[in-house]
Parts: structure tokens; sequence; C-alpha cells
């Protein structure tokens, strides 16, 4: 899997509240299991799928809503932080060859790698159950 071409990258950094845009996207089906932030952005971790908000351009307005529904997902992987990595990552395949690439950056209190295993655990629970 290390060889495999990313084609989108997502960079987390903490847990998040759900905004109202993560609610309103929600379906009435779906259980909101936790939200983290990127730079500009929030994804949400729910029972059926991983949804990630893309604001892109310099003013942000411009937004790409990502749907990774769990039964896509292949094969994933998790490559934990190294002592001198700023980020620990897990790597999905998706179903027609996409790759995401999920970074959650160190901070000083380690608790991106419990972040990163809470992502992996759930992540399992959900393809393999």
């Amino acid at each position: 899997m290390g060889d495999a071409v990313v084609n989108r990258s997502f960079v987390f950094y903490g847990k998040e509240s759900p905004t109202p845009e993560i609610q309103r996207l929600l379906h009435a089906s779906e259980e909101l299991q936790f939200c983290v932030k990127t730079f500009r952005d929030v994804a949400a971790f729910t029972d059926k799928r991983i949804l990630i908000v893309d604001r892109q351009g310099i003013t942000g307005k411009k937004v790409e809503y990502f749907s990774v529904p769990y039964r896509s997902i292949v094969t994933y992987a998790i490559e934990t932080a190294g002592a001198l990595d700023l980020d620990a990552e897990i790597k999905l395949v998706l179903s027609g060859g996409i790759v995401l690439e999920l970074s959650f950056l160190k901070d000083k209190e380690n608790q991106m790698e419990g972040l990163l295993f809470q992502v992996y655990d759930l992540i399992t629970q959900y393809v393999l159950g």
C-alpha cells in the first residue's frame, strides 16, 4: 500500500463539535459518532460513512463534500508517527482504486494517536461488522 497513488489527502488536528453544515448533511438514519477538525473544515464519522467538508479557494466559498460509505472501503492501513514524524496516517483504498489519506497531526499531549486509533477502530468496526 506504500506505493499507492494518493488521490486525496486530508489533515486532521483535533475533535470538533458537529457544525450546522454537518448536521444538515446527515441522513435521519445515520448516527453521528464524532467529528474532527481539518484546517478549514470538518469531517464527521457516522455509523454508515465518513463525511468530509472540503472548502476550496482563497475565500472558502466553494465547497466539495466527500461521502465515503464504509462498504466502499476495499482495504486500509494505519501508519503511526515515529519520533521525528509530525503526523500519522490512515490510508483508505476505495472501490474504483481511489486512495484517500487521512493524516493526524502530532500534538504535545499525544492525543492525536488516540484519535488515530479511534478512527481506525471505527472503520474496522463498520468494515468488518
